[in-house]
């Protein structure tokens, strides 16, 4: 069912309580009064019969039934269109997760269209028919109260932002935590809620621009001047939250890049060291086979061989062999492999 609560207020108390549209339109022609119709994801048939029933531009029928607007404000004829971006945070998944609500204000209506459960629209009902003197006020009155009650969910959401970056900021340092995609995520939600936020601050600062013109009570323009500046924290927070993080995202690179570099160093150093055990391997190899290579030639037992039946030739042999080990050590000695 997409009317989710449907009101005809008179002086700020609720006095009917029509069960469809049709009655509803029939009810405010038969007495002055303020309806205030609640629809939740409502058919494109039930927004065109309030825009028929109100003269609503065409504009407006528009971005109702599309859906996945970005905050803005604005005003055709008498009729005010505002969409605001409600949002709540998931602590478990570390993720921002928006609503959307669209609120139609006109002289004698107000008409909140809800595609996701957040705000809590029953609540600012409730609050405001606790308080008939405030309601009196007429749909200016409803809008504050929907206005404050967005703004209101916002600190929650500040509130998990900044204790994951709290803990973002105690993992930087720690040894084998890479906390980069961490704060690219999070850097990401902060930019949403940044968008979802900020035109808030210039759509309010509109609002009371156009008080006087048009005939806004001296006591909804101090509320609104209350949203505005929760308003105005929420988004210098942001941007404290943005700054934070890409503050922290150079730290990560910086911390990242020097554990790189000193691995790279460790192995390097390492490296040199396999090869200085290579050189000294290869250079008592070398020194080895000399001698090797000498006793080899000489342990062929070929008949006609001169030096088997010279009285200096073993002699030689063993010079020999020395001779050219000690050669081949002094020239890989001055070579530094040995």
């Amino acid at each position: 069912m997409a009317i989710v609560d449907n009101a005809i207020y008179v002086d700020g108390v609720r006095t009917e309580n029509p069960r469809t549209l049709s009655e509803t339109f029939e009810r405010m022609r038969e007495r002055r009064g303020m309806s205030w119709i609640g629809l939740y994801r409502p058919s494109p048939d039930e927004i065109r019969a309030v825009a028929d029933e109100f003269g609503l531009h065409e504009l407006v029928v528009e971005d109702a039934l599309s859906g996945h607007q970005r905050s803005k404000i604005e005003r055709y004829g008498d009729v005010l269109f505002m969409v605001l971006r409600p949002a709540r945070y998931l602590d478990d998944l570390e993720e921002v997760e928006f609503g959307e609500v669209h609120v139609l204000v006109g002289p004698d209506f107000v008409v909140t269209i809800r595609h996701a459960e957040a705000p809590d629209l029953a609540r600012v009902r409730r609050r405001l028919e606790g308080d008939p003197a405030l309601l009196a006020h007429g749909p200016e009155a409803v809008l504050y109260a929907i206005l404050d009650e967005v703004v209101d969910e916002y600190a929650p959401v500040l509130a998990g932002l900044e204790n994951d970056i709290d803990e973002i900021e105690s993992q930087l340092f720690e040894e084998d935590v890479d906390a980069t995609q961490r704060i690219y995520d999070l850097g990401r939600e902060v930019i949403d809620f940044q968008r979802a936020t900020q035109p808030l601050v210039g759509m309010l600062e509109a609002l009371l621009r156009g008080s006087d013109k048009y005939r806004v009570s001296e006591e909804l323009q101090r509320y609104l001047r209350d949203v505005l500046d929760h308003t105005l924290r929420v988004s210098d927070k942001a941007t404290t939250f943005r700054t934070v993080l890409d503050n922290a995202l150079t730290v990560e690179s910086t911390i990242v890049a020097r554990r790189q570099n000193e691995e790279m160093r460790r192995m390097t150093e390492l490296s040199i060291r396999q090869n200085d055990e290579v050189k000294k391997i290869s250079g008592w190899a070398a020194i080895l086979f000399a001698p090797t290579l000498v006793g080899t030639i000489y342990g062929m037992n070929f008949d006609h061989m001169p030096e088997l039946h010279w009285v200096l030739g073993y002699p030689m042999a063993i010079a020999l062999m020395v001779a050219m080990g000690l050669g081949l050590y002094a020239a890989f000695k001055n070579k530094g492999w040995l």
